[in-house]
């Protein structure tokens, strides 16, 4: 865990947050800023930087998130019309919290190419 992180405060109810969903691996909860009528992010209860810092040991972690998004979808009724699972790596990606997250977004048409 890192003390300044704000995902970590949620994964351990030190900050609040609507959560949808938690397990031993994964913590999931509704985004303060949604840009959809669903979005919820995923997280690793453990403290991972981002993409770039994943191990050959996570890609068990890595498929559970996903196993887990395709849960949320289908509970929030989004499973059939699609979604959009994205993860943003370093700040020129748009990555603005350095605790690797997955945004589950849905329930409307979403643009292509996205922006």
């Amino acid at each position: 865990m890192s003390d300044s992180c704000i995902f970590c405060k949620i994964v351990s109810n030190e900050a609040k947050a609507t959560i949808v969903y938690r397990d031993e691996q994964v913590t999931a909860f509704r985004d303060l800023h949604p840009v959809a009528p669903t979005h919820i992010l995923i997280v690793p209860n453990r403290h991972i930087d981002s993409v770039g810092a994943l191990d050959a040991e996570d890609e068990q972690l890595i498929g559970h998130i996903f196993t887990v998004a395709r849960k949320l979808a289908e509970e929030e009724g989004i499973s059939n019309g699609g979604y959009r699972l994205i993860t943003n790596t370093g700040s020129q990606a748009g990555q603005s919290v350095f605790h690797l997250h997955v945004h589950l977004i849905g329930g409307q048409r979403m643009k292509y190419p996205m922006g």
